[in-house]
Parts: C-alpha cells; structure tokens; sequence
C-alpha cells in the first residue's frame, strides 16, 4: 500500500491514463478512416510508430531534472523564431499556409514546437523579478515579446495556430495575477472582432459589455476613450485586411458564419461532419460501418475532423467519453499548476492547459460547426507526427513538475 501511495506521489494516473485512452481511441479512429483509403492505408502504421516514438519523448521529459526546463528558456524561443522565420522562406505550402519545413525525409511544423517555446518564455517573462506585469512599461514588453511568434505564424498565414497562440498568452496573463484591466485590454478587441461576424446587433451588443465594463474599472475619460476608439478600429481594420486574405481564408470566415453559402465547397465539411456526427445516434454506427467516413465523404478526416469518425461509429457515447476524458485530464492540470509550488513551472503548466484546452475547445467546435475552420488538430486523436510529439513531451514536463511540485527553484 505504502508502495501504491508512493508511486502515487511521483506520477499522476489521472493525468496519463485519460491521454493514452485518448491516443487509443485516436488511432482506432485513424485506422477506421484510412483503412480503405487509397492513399492513405499506411498513414495507420505511420501513426502506431509515431506513438511509439511519442511514449519515448513524454519518458525523457519525464525524467530530466526540472531545472534544464528554465535554463534552456532563452535558446529555446530563440530556435523556435528561428524556425518560424525560416519556414517563410524555404517552407512547403500546404492548404493555403508556407507551414511545413523539410528536413531530409523528415518534415514538421515549426509552429507546432513554437507552442512550447512560447510557454515556456512567456513564464520565464512573467516570474522574472526584473519584469512587473503590472506596470504599464513592463506589461508592453511582455506583450511585444510574446507576440513575434504570432505575428511570424500569421505570415505564414495560418490564422488558426495564431489564435491558439492567443489564446495561451491570454490565459497564461490571467493565471499571472496580472490586473484584469490589462486582460480586458488585450482580450476585448478580440471578442468586439468576433462579434462583429455575426451583424451589427451583436457587434453593437458587446461594444455596450465593453463601456459597462470600462465603468467597473474606474479609469478616467482619456482611457476610456482611447479603448473604445481601438476596439472599434479594431473591427474597421479587419474589414480593411479582409480583402487582403487568400480567397481560401475569406471563404473559411464566410462559411463559418453561413455553411450552407458553400454547400459545395468551403461549407463542404462542416456540413458533411454535422451529418456523421448527427447520424451516428445513441451508439453509434458500429467500427468501420459509417457510412460518410467509409465512403470518405470527408476529405483528410482522420486529421482535424477525427472526432466526427468517433461520432458516427460510436455515436452520442463514444462522443461523450471524449469529452469526458478530455475533461478530467483538464482537471487535473488545473490542479497541478495550483499544486506546484516553484511560480515558473505553475505558469508552464497553466501554459500546457491552456494549450490543449484551447485545441480541445475549437477542434470540437469546427466538428459541430460552431467554430470556424481553421485546421486545428485534436490533441492525442488527430493524425500527425509533429503535434503528437509536442503533446506527449509536455505532458511529461507537467508530470515532471507534479514530480517536483514541493521543490521550490
């Protein structure tokens, strides 16, 4: 018993046991998708080796003193930009965005490992005794360090990855102990711009939340102004920048919006998951019995639309378990970051949440259309070697930390 407890306190169960049912249920539906694909029948195998290779990667990150994680901080985002400048230049296109690199015959997403070097830096910035989120100088600095990576990432353009890179920042400010008046201010342009999708009504509804809530933090009049004035620029510069998308991104934002204006094209998709999913029931269709992924009415689904292969063959409570899964293991890193008592791997493992929560959140939402189409994978499910790596690698830094949690650095 007394073993049980002690291997109890040095990994968390409850954060490896929901990912690795994750990674089985994801290739049970990679193998469902691709069996009968003509071109891709050995993606499937890619995928058992890729896993293999992944296992060995959350190992190390497992194993390696925690202290490493902080002292590679700097070379780290440094490579990662590196990477991301290079990727603009020499990158092979793929849907529209220069995201992929070649090196030999191994190729990857720079992107994707950004991920981590923005986590990490990001914490690093926010727990540096030099650096006060709070002052307005040192707020700007953090700001304009933590968004080189999104801006190389939007010339690539690969809007969707930008967004998760957003997103993490946000989450990664609040979690800070950052005043609320600074996430208001970085956060509001956001939602006015999302809003503004959807008509004028509802544009003007959130500019309304955004005065109520200038009123709540008691600034003066200039302040008040200025933000306002930005956040209504905010919506006349996308509309500017808009005609400067590639016709496939315009077209992506448009069939978000209305599917059916594309029933054939961009709004394809979206409609065809809504069908799996929707004709998937209770119990689903039976494994390798869905008639639109067997059929393969869904172009590349055992990539970003994994989780409707899951739906039609296993139905409401194959769905569900997902979720579910996914929700205990948000859970428990939620829990870990409250726990680790060293402020730089809380905020890394905050980062980590806010990861794969923001994945999670609008991979689901692009399967039930609720979310735009913007080629963002689901964690531990979704074909595809260089995200599977980056989740399994931080999931072992989570566990390293969970591991060393008492232990201040």
């Amino acid at each position: 018993m007394k073993a049980t407890n002690k291997i109890n306190d040095r990994f968390d169960f409850a954060v490896f046991v929901p990912a690795i049912l994750l990674l089985i249920i994801g290739l049970v539906a990679i193998y469902s998708s691709t069996v009968n694909h003509p071109t891709a029948s050995g993606d499937f195998k890619k995928q058992v080796v890729t896993s293999i290779i992944a296992l060995i990667i959350f190992g190390v990150a497992y194993s390696l003193p925690n202290r490493m994680y902080k002292s590679f901080v700097i070379p780290g985002f440094i490579i990662s930009l590196f990477f991301l400048i290079v990727v603009l230049f020499f990158g092979k296109t793929v849907y529209g965005a220069k995201s992929w690199l070649s090196i030999g015959p191994i190729g990857f997403q720079p992107s994707e490992f950004g991920k981590i070097g923005l986590i990490f830096f990001l914490s690093y910035l926010l727990t540096s005794k030099r650096r006060n989120p709070n002052n307005v100088k040192d707020f700007s600095i953090i700001l304009a360090y933590s968004m080189l990576p999104v801006l190389l990432v939007i010339l690539e353009p690969d809007v969707g990855t930008a967004i998760v890179y957003i997103f993490i920042i946000t989450i990664m400010l609040f979690w800070s102990g950052i005043d609320l008046f600074f996430v208001f201010v970085a956060v509001a342009p956001i939602a006015v711009l999302f809003s503004s999708f959807f008509g004028f009504a509802a544009f003007i509804l959130l500019m309304i939340i955004v005065v109520a809530l200038l009123f709540y933090f008691k600034k003066n009049i200039f302040v008040n102004m200025s933000i306002i004035i930005f956040n209504m620029a905010t919506v006349y510069l996308f509309d500017f920048g808009f005609k400067f998308l590639k016709p496939h991104q315009q077209k992506r934002i448009e069939t978000f919006i209305n599917p059916m204006s594309d029933p054939l094209g961009a709004g394809y998709n979206i409609i065809q998951t809504q069908v799996a999913i929707g004709s998937g029931g209770i119990w689903g269709k039976g494994f390798l019995q869905g008639n639109q992924t067997q059929l393969r009415f869904i172009p590349k689904q055992w990539t970003d639309f994994i989780y409707c292969v899951i739906g039609e063959e296993f139905g409401f409570i194959g769905s569900t378990i997902v979720i579910i899964l996914f929700m205990i293991l948000l859970y428990r890193l939620l829990k870990i970051a409250s726990q680790v008592n060293d402020r730089f791997g809380s905020l890394v493992v905050l980062g980590i949440f806010a990861f794969i929560a923001t994945h999670f959140v609008i991979n689901i939402g692009m399967n039930l259309g609720i979310a735009p189409v913007i080629g963002i994978p689901l964690p531990f499910l979704s074909y595809g070697g260089s995200s599977l790596f980056v989740n399994m690698f931080l999931l072992g830094v989570v566990l390293n930390y969970y591991k060393n949690r008492r232990e201040h650095v």
